[in-house]
């Protein structure tokens, strides 16, 4: 072979496998992830209690519901929910995917954070209760309090069944940056029988500590919200009890919640909604088995709530075979309009779209 032929024959190579190579996969960054919108519903008026509005997302080869989640602030598993259990790690390229992003809120008051245990989501009223410290000890007394205009919305990861993350009321005692984890001489006993060793404290701000990089106390001994440095456990049941945000969630709130913020741990599998004169239902997971009949608990809160003249049973029957997490019509007759909207399908122009347009009833709130 000549010299000339070699040369053309190994261009030919290189441009046959230029052309084989597929284009590269979508990739995610974690400054994707601490520089997205940030949004506060405005809390909506009279007896209505829905806020956002469902969006759709197209996927790319490449993309895991994990980082999708992440980036429209929802957990992996709160997409698979709502898209018949679509696999976490391979969702299927091109596919279109619901995002629920829209929401019936908790029927509690509105008022300070209230986390909503088998929804994995926590609602921050905005702004919350106004506290000031009176006496020598510090102690935290109600102050004025002209009511929250907006709530934030975040997808949780939460204690394991054995680990329960308690029902109950309480407040936020401090805030501290950079925590470092104390371990309860019950999970030091269980580290060192699974790993062979383990250490009775992780400072604060070392790669392995499983608190992030803030922290918000509670009344509850030896509970609280926190990050974490393996975000792929929010939408997980794998802590010890205590709640973990997304890091940058976790920074967000850190940086609006004042001291003495009121705060709830409520258990509502099924929570009912309206929006205009349109009923709507919301199911999710019995997490920690709590009722025997998930069926029965959503007969039994229509009737208490007066709801059962306004109900189609058999649409609520499907509601809560699915447990989508989706706000699903469960009125007589056909369902109003969808108010779904199509978001691009890439990081950045998703990015931009929300930017620029949000989605309806949706407010940019300016990052801390």
């Amino acid at each position: 072979m000549t010299k000339k032929s070699f040369v053309w024959l190994a261009a030919l190579i290189v441009a046959a496998a230029a052309y084989a190579v597929p284009v590269l996969a979508h990739t995610w960054h974690d400054t994707d992830f601490a520089n997205r919108p940030l949004y506060a519903y405005p809390l909506p008026e009279g007896r209505d209690d829905i806020v956002g509005t469902l969006t759709t997302y197209k996927i790319q080869r490449g993309d895991t519901l994990l980082d999708v989640g992440r980036w429209f602030g929802l957990s992996a598993k709160e997409i698979s929910d709502a898209n018949n259990h679509m696999d976490w790690w391979l969702p299927p390229p091109g596919a279109v995917v619901v995002l629920p992003t829209e929401h019936i809120l908790p029927q509690t008051s509105r008022s300070g954070i209230v986390l909503n245990i088998p929804e994995m989501r926590l609602y921050y009223y905005y702004p919350s209760p106004a506290y000031r410290r009176r006496g020598r000890k510090s102690r935290l007394t109600p102050a004025a309090y002209g009511g929250a205009r907006v709530v934030y919305t975040f997808p949780v990861g939460l204690g394991r069944f054995d680990w329960r993350t308690p029902i109950g009321k309480w407040t936020v005692t401090a805030k501290v940056k950079n925590p470092a984890w104390v371990l309860p001489e019950d999970i030091y006993e269980e580290h060192l029988e699974r790993d062979g060793e383990a250490d009775h404290v992780v400072p604060g701000g070392d790669p392995d500590n499983p608190l992030g990089h803030y922290k918000l106390d509670l009344s509850i001994p030896e509970y609280g919200l926190h990050g974490t440095n393996v975000p792929w456990g929010v939408g997980m049941t794998v802590s010890h009890g205590c709640v973990r945000l997304y890091p940058e969630d976790i920074d967000r709130l850190f940086h609006k919640v004042p001291v003495g913020t009121p705060g709830q741990f409520v258990y509502q599998p099924v929570k009912f909604g309206w929006r205009g004169g349109s009923l709507y239902v919301e199911v999710h997971e019995d997490l920690y088995g709590k009722y025997p009949g998930l069926w029965n608990y959503a007969r039994g809160e229509a009737k208490r709530r007066g709801l059962t003249g306004d109900i189609d049973l058999d649409k609520l029957e499907k509601a809560v075979a699915a447990k989508s997490g989706v706000p699903t019509y469960i009125g007589p007759g056909e369902e109003p309009a969808p108010g779904a909207i199509s978001l691009p399908s890439t990081a950045g122009a998703a990015g931009e779209s929300a930017n620029a347009a949000p989605a309806d009833g949706w407010t940019r709130a300016s990052t801390p």
